[in-house]
């Protein structure tokens, strides 16, 4: 054991697995052990492992200029580059970009943009913000309030109130749906719910709704058909903006180069990271529509200064390396290929679907989550979410990495990079892991019958 303090780790009873290199979509611990890694690491490293140009990338760019800030109207070649690029992918219209280091900091950002805005044009009662329930947005003090995840919150003393945030509840229909109700009408019934809490709460004081298009670590909850267009309908009704949370979905995840793009969402507001650059290093971009932007010039003008940055946002090495990532998505149409490779990586999980352990196979593109039940006709819950921690360490067993999600949910994640062959690996090992948590659920007596 090492003094580290272990980030979203039971710090009591979790050993370690120490790794020590990768390559592709497999990585190896300190015994030689190999592990196909099908959660891209946590959600990010979508080019995979060892990839020669971004590492070149990367050290050219240390060679050339290893530091510099954006301070006081300071910037570098690669920040401008890595920001022009964005603001001409993004569907935000004429938009700006701030350069972070995490997707919590781009989501901590964003919270105080918004605030900056609304006081700048005269409206600073209008600075709540509605996120929904099982959302994950970081975990900073800030998006940590956004979060929707109770293990997020729980000895944490979150400022909920005092940053305004509400909830609403998450696009889930197999969890939420009602006896008899179709998704079409869960999907009306969501819509309806978040107009009803704006009524509530006065959408004068409501800034922004803030989404993931695939609620990632809240069990990769995929929208039903229409969500998005409904709650769009809502929030344009009363003025409300819509914050579009990318750093899961963004760059191909979905099976296009947004989420935005699959789900038909029109944001204002966006927050990147993660496959940004594929995380071979540390960066993200906030992101916020040109008539935001303009809104900041004048109150910054009067205070001498616009008071938000971090040492290391738009890095010069991050910088560097993600627009090589850009570059190469776009050259070897990684998007694409996620789609094509996506299709089929859904459809062999499929074959998951008529397991006893399986409740629901749920995904698109290249990420998906299988939810385990104790009782498959009724949808009857394990208690606790010690069954999905066993099937992942199962998988770990048999060489492959997944992660159990709140609700004994298994997520799935793998690198854009993954070859049909691969997939097939990956559900072959998955298989195993299920049917041996099968047989430990029902030696510990764990399945309810019905």
């Amino acid at each position: 054991m090492t003094q580290m303090i272990y980030p979203t780790t039971n710090l009591k009873a979790t050993e370690q697995l120490v790794i020590e290199r990768g390559e592709g979509v497999y990585v190896y611990d300190n015994r030689g052990q190999q592990y196909l890694e099908g959660m891209s690491g946590l959600w990010c490293t979508s080019l995979g492992y060892g990839n020669e140009e971004v590492v070149e990338a990367a050290a050219q760019q240390m060679r050339t200029l290893s530091y510099s800030h954006l301070f006081g109207g300071k910037t570098h070649p690669a920040a401008m580059k890595l920001a022009d690029t964005l603001a001409d992918m993004v569907p935000v219209n004429n938009a700006r970009v701030f350069l972070g280091n995490s997707g919590s900091d781009a989501n901590d950002t964003l919270v105080k943009l918004l605030r900056y805005h609304f006081n700048a044009v005269g409206r600073p009662e209008k600075f709540k913000i509605i996120a929904r329930e099982r959302a994950y947005h970081g975990v900073t003090v800030a998006a940590a309030s956004l979060t929707g995840l109770v293990p997020n919150h729980t000895h944490f003393s979150l400022p909920f109130d005092a940053l305004g945030v509400l909830r609403t509840g998450a696009p889930h229909f197999y969890r939420d749906g009602l006896p008899g109700e179709t998704e079409e009408q869960f999907a009306t019934r969501r819509a309806q719910e978040l107009e009803a809490l704006i009524q509530a709460e006065g959408p004068e004081t409501i800034a922004a709704f803030i989404a993931e298009p695939v609620n990632g670590a809240g069990g990769v909850i995929v929208p039903p058909p229409g969500y998005f267009e409904k709650v769009q309908a809502v929030l344009r009704k009363y003025d409300i903006l819509f914050w579009d949370d990318e750093v899961i979905c963004g760059f191909g995840r979905t099976g296009a180069d947004f989420g935005a793009t699959t789900y038909g969402i029109q944001p204002q507001l966006m927050s990147l990271a993660k496959a940004l650059s594929s995380a071979y290093l540390p960066v993200s971009a906030a992101i916020v529509t040109g008539d935001i932007y303009e809104s900041l010039v004048e109150p910054s003008a009067a205070v001498g200064i616009f008071g938000h940055g971090y040492t290391y946002g738009g890095h010069p090495v991050a910088c560097a390396v993600a627009s090589k990532v850009l570059e190469i998505y776009e050259r070897d149409q990684l998007f694409a290929r996620a789609a094509d490779t996506g299709r089929y990586f859904q459809q062999q999980l499929q074959r998951f679907v008529d397991h006893p352990l399986v409740g629901e196979v749920r995904g698109v593109g290249m990420i998906a989550a299988l939810e385990l039940v104790a009782n498959k006709s009724t949808r009857e819950a394990f208690h606790g979410n010690a069954i999905g921690g066993h099937c992942a360490l199962r998988a770990q067993e048999h060489g492959l990495i997944v992660r159990a999600m709140g609700g004994n949910s298994i997520a799935l994640c793998p690198p854009l990079v993954i070859t049909h062959q691969q997939v097939d690996e990956l559900v072959a090992k998955l298989g195993k892991a299920l049917d041996d948590t099968l047989r430990y659920a029902s030696d510990e007596k764990l399945l309810s019958q019905d």
